[in-house]
Protein backbone atom coordinates (compact mmCIF):
# COMPACT_ATOMS: atom_id res chain seq x y z
CA UNK A 1 0.00 0.00 0.00
CA UNK A 2 1.39 3.38 -0.97
CA UNK A 3 1.63 5.76 1.97
CA UNK A 4 0.24 9.23 1.44
CA UNK A 5 2.83 11.95 1.84
CA UNK A 6 1.91 14.52 4.45
CA UNK A 7 3.26 18.00 3.61
CA UNK A 8 5.51 19.34 6.34
CA UNK A 9 5.92 16.02 8.15
CA UNK A 10 9.69 15.89 7.75
CA UNK A 11 10.05 19.44 9.00
CA UNK A 12 7.82 18.76 12.01
CA UNK A 13 9.80 15.63 12.85
CA UNK A 14 13.07 17.54 12.59
CA UNK A 15 11.80 20.09 15.12
CA UNK A 16 10.07 17.71 17.53
CA UNK A 17 11.39 17.39 21.08
CA UNK A 18 10.27 13.77 21.10
CA UNK A 19 12.47 12.65 18.20
CA UNK A 20 16.10 11.66 18.64
CA UNK A 21 18.28 12.80 15.76
CA UNK A 22 21.76 11.67 14.69
CA UNK A 23 20.72 8.29 16.05
CA UNK A 24 23.85 6.55 14.77
CA UNK A 25 25.89 8.49 17.34
CA UNK A 26 23.70 7.38 20.28
CA UNK A 27 24.85 3.78 20.79
CA UNK A 28 25.83 3.26 24.41
CA UNK A 29 24.27 6.52 25.61
CA UNK A 30 20.55 5.71 25.86
CA UNK A 31 20.47 5.70 29.64
CA UNK A 32 22.04 9.16 29.55
CA UNK A 33 19.40 10.31 27.05
CA UNK A 34 16.62 9.22 29.41
CA UNK A 35 18.51 10.35 32.50
CA UNK A 36 18.11 7.06 34.39
CA UNK A 37 19.16 3.41 34.38
CA UNK A 38 15.72 1.93 33.72
CA UNK A 39 15.35 -0.94 31.21
CA UNK A 40 15.08 0.03 27.55
CA UNK A 41 12.36 -1.50 25.38
CA UNK A 42 12.09 -0.75 21.66
CA UNK A 43 9.41 -1.23 19.03
CA UNK A 44 10.58 -1.55 15.44
CA UNK A 45 7.94 -0.33 13.01
CA UNK A 46 5.80 1.34 15.65
CA UNK A 47 3.21 2.83 13.30
CA UNK A 48 1.15 5.61 14.89
CA UNK A 49 2.43 4.83 18.38
CA UNK A 50 -0.70 3.60 20.15
CA UNK A 51 0.90 0.42 21.51
CA UNK A 52 4.15 1.96 22.73
CA UNK A 53 2.55 5.05 24.25
CA UNK A 54 0.13 2.93 26.28
CA UNK A 55 3.05 0.87 27.54
CA UNK A 56 4.85 4.07 28.54
CA UNK A 57 1.80 5.26 30.48
CA UNK A 58 1.48 1.98 32.36
CA UNK A 59 5.19 1.50 33.05
CA UNK A 60 6.92 4.73 34.08
CA UNK A 61 9.98 2.77 35.22
CA UNK A 62 10.72 1.50 31.72
CA UNK A 63 12.15 3.57 28.86
CA UNK A 64 10.66 3.12 25.38
CA UNK A 65 12.10 3.91 21.96
CA UNK A 66 9.78 3.79 18.95
CA UNK A 67 11.38 3.28 15.54
CA UNK A 68 9.47 4.16 12.39
CA UNK A 69 10.68 4.43 8.80
CA UNK A 70 7.97 6.63 7.35
CA UNK A 71 7.59 10.31 8.19
CA UNK A 72 3.91 10.23 7.20
CA UNK A 73 3.32 7.62 9.94
CA UNK A 74 5.64 8.97 12.63
CA UNK A 75 3.99 12.37 12.44
CA UNK A 76 0.75 10.80 13.71
CA UNK A 77 2.55 9.52 16.80
CA UNK A 78 3.96 12.99 17.42
CA UNK A 79 0.46 14.46 17.17
CA UNK A 80 -0.70 11.99 19.81
CA UNK A 81 2.18 13.00 22.06
CA UNK A 82 1.21 16.63 21.75
CA UNK A 83 -2.32 15.73 22.86
CA UNK A 84 -1.13 14.08 26.09
CA UNK A 85 -2.32 15.96 29.19
CA UNK A 86 0.80 14.86 31.05
CA UNK A 87 4.03 14.50 29.05
CA UNK A 88 5.49 11.00 28.86
CA UNK A 89 9.16 11.39 29.82
CA UNK A 90 9.96 7.72 29.25
CA UNK A 91 9.39 7.54 25.50
CA UNK A 92 11.09 8.92 22.41
CA UNK A 93 11.11 8.20 18.70
CA UNK A 94 13.53 7.65 15.84
CA UNK A 95 12.82 7.94 12.13
CA UNK A 96 15.06 5.41 10.42
CA UNK A 97 15.26 2.20 8.41
CA UNK A 98 15.52 -0.86 10.64
CA UNK A 99 18.37 -2.25 8.51
CA UNK A 100 20.70 0.21 10.25
CA UNK A 101 19.57 -0.59 13.79
CA UNK A 102 22.86 -2.15 14.91
CA UNK A 103 24.44 1.29 14.60
CA UNK A 104 22.02 2.78 17.13
CA UNK A 105 22.31 0.51 20.18
CA UNK A 106 25.33 -0.92 21.97
CA UNK A 107 25.83 -4.50 23.13
CA UNK A 108 23.23 -5.55 25.74
CA UNK A 109 21.71 -2.03 25.74
CA UNK A 110 18.15 -3.11 24.86
CA UNK A 111 16.09 -5.32 27.18
CA UNK A 112 13.10 -6.06 24.94
CA UNK A 113 12.18 -5.83 21.27
CA UNK A 114 8.60 -5.53 20.03
CA UNK A 115 7.65 -6.29 16.43
CA UNK A 116 3.98 -5.65 15.69
CA UNK A 117 2.28 -6.30 12.34
CA UNK A 118 5.48 -5.92 10.40
CA UNK A 119 5.54 -5.72 6.60
CA UNK A 120 5.24 -9.38 5.43
CA UNK A 121 7.36 -8.87 2.29
CA UNK A 122 5.44 -11.76 0.65
CA UNK A 123 7.78 -12.41 -2.28
CA UNK A 124 10.44 -15.04 -1.58
CA UNK A 125 13.21 -12.86 -2.96
CA UNK A 126 12.43 -10.30 -0.26
CA UNK A 127 12.48 -12.75 2.66
CA UNK A 128 15.64 -11.27 4.16
CA UNK A 129 13.81 -7.94 4.61
CA UNK A 130 11.28 -9.48 7.00
CA UNK A 131 11.92 -8.31 10.54
CA UNK A 132 11.96 -11.90 11.81
CA UNK A 133 14.40 -13.21 9.20
CA UNK A 134 17.76 -14.71 10.15
CA UNK A 135 19.38 -11.48 8.96
CA UNK A 136 17.39 -9.39 11.42
CA UNK A 137 17.64 -11.94 14.23
CA UNK A 138 21.41 -11.66 13.85
CA UNK A 139 21.12 -7.89 14.13
CA UNK A 140 19.06 -8.10 17.32
CA UNK A 141 21.60 -10.50 18.81
CA UNK A 142 24.17 -7.72 18.70
CA UNK A 143 22.37 -5.37 21.11
CA UNK A 144 19.70 -7.33 23.02
CA UNK A 145 20.52 -8.03 26.66
CA UNK A 146 21.55 -11.60 27.50
CA UNK A 147 18.23 -12.20 29.27
CA UNK A 148 16.23 -10.01 26.89
CA UNK A 149 13.38 -11.19 24.71
CA UNK A 150 11.60 -10.52 21.44
CA UNK A 151 7.81 -10.35 21.09
CA UNK A 152 6.15 -10.52 17.68
CA UNK A 153 2.50 -10.15 16.69
CA UNK A 154 0.88 -10.46 13.25
CA UNK A 155 -2.33 -11.52 11.54
CA UNK A 156 -0.37 -12.89 8.57
CA UNK A 157 -0.29 -16.67 8.91
CA UNK A 158 2.43 -17.17 6.29
CA UNK A 159 4.69 -14.62 7.95
CA UNK A 160 4.08 -16.23 11.32
CA UNK A 161 5.00 -19.67 10.00
CA UNK A 162 8.14 -18.20 8.45
CA UNK A 163 9.03 -16.52 11.76
CA UNK A 164 8.60 -19.72 13.75
CA UNK A 165 10.83 -21.57 11.30
CA UNK A 166 13.52 -18.88 11.42
CA UNK A 167 13.66 -19.07 15.22
CA UNK A 168 13.45 -22.85 15.41
CA UNK A 169 16.32 -23.28 12.91
CA UNK A 170 18.51 -20.68 14.62
CA UNK A 171 21.41 -21.79 16.81
CA UNK A 172 21.08 -18.60 18.89
CA UNK A 173 17.37 -18.20 19.48
CA UNK A 174 14.81 -20.18 21.47
CA UNK A 175 11.02 -20.11 21.12
CA UNK A 176 9.51 -19.47 24.57
CA UNK A 177 5.83 -19.45 23.59
CA UNK A 178 3.54 -19.03 20.61
CA UNK A 179 -0.14 -18.94 19.67
CA UNK A 180 -2.12 -18.55 16.47
CA UNK A 181 -5.15 -17.13 18.29
CA UNK A 182 -3.89 -14.63 20.84
CA UNK A 183 -7.25 -13.20 21.90
CA UNK A 184 -8.52 -16.68 22.82
CA UNK A 185 -5.34 -17.70 24.64
CA UNK A 186 -5.85 -16.61 28.28
CA UNK A 187 -2.21 -16.99 29.24
CA UNK A 188 -0.60 -15.10 26.36
CA UNK A 189 -3.38 -12.53 26.08
CA UNK A 190 -3.06 -11.43 29.71
CA UNK A 191 -2.12 -7.74 29.76
CA UNK A 192 -2.17 -7.54 25.96
CA UNK A 193 -2.18 -4.03 24.51
CA UNK A 194 -3.61 -3.80 21.02
CA UNK A 195 -2.07 -1.81 18.20
CA UNK A 196 -4.16 0.09 15.68
CA UNK A 197 -3.72 -2.74 13.17
CA UNK A 198 -4.61 -5.33 15.79
CA UNK A 199 -7.91 -3.60 16.52
CA UNK A 200 -8.66 -3.36 12.81
CA UNK A 201 -7.82 -6.95 11.90
CA UNK A 202 -9.39 -8.57 14.96
CA UNK A 203 -12.62 -6.63 14.36
CA UNK A 204 -12.78 -8.39 10.99
CA UNK A 205 -12.44 -11.77 12.68
CA UNK A 206 -8.79 -12.32 11.81
CA UNK A 207 -6.99 -14.36 14.48
CA UNK A 208 -3.88 -12.68 15.87
CA UNK A 209 -0.66 -14.65 16.13
CA UNK A 210 2.03 -14.03 18.72
CA UNK A 211 5.40 -15.49 19.62
CA UNK A 212 7.93 -14.79 22.33
CA UNK A 213 11.58 -15.69 21.78
CA UNK A 214 14.81 -15.36 23.69
CA UNK A 215 18.39 -16.57 23.31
Amino acid sequence: MRLRNIPGSREAIAESQYVIHEEETRAGSWHEIFGNDHPIYIEIGMGKGQFLMELARRNPDINYVGIEKYSSVLIRALEKMEEEETPLPNICFIRMDAEDIVKVFAKHEVDRIYLNFSDPWPKDRHARRRLTSHEFLDRYDQFLAADGRLEFKTDNQDLFTFSLEEIETSDRWHLNASTRDLHHDPSMNEGNIMTEYEEKFSSKGNPICKLIASR
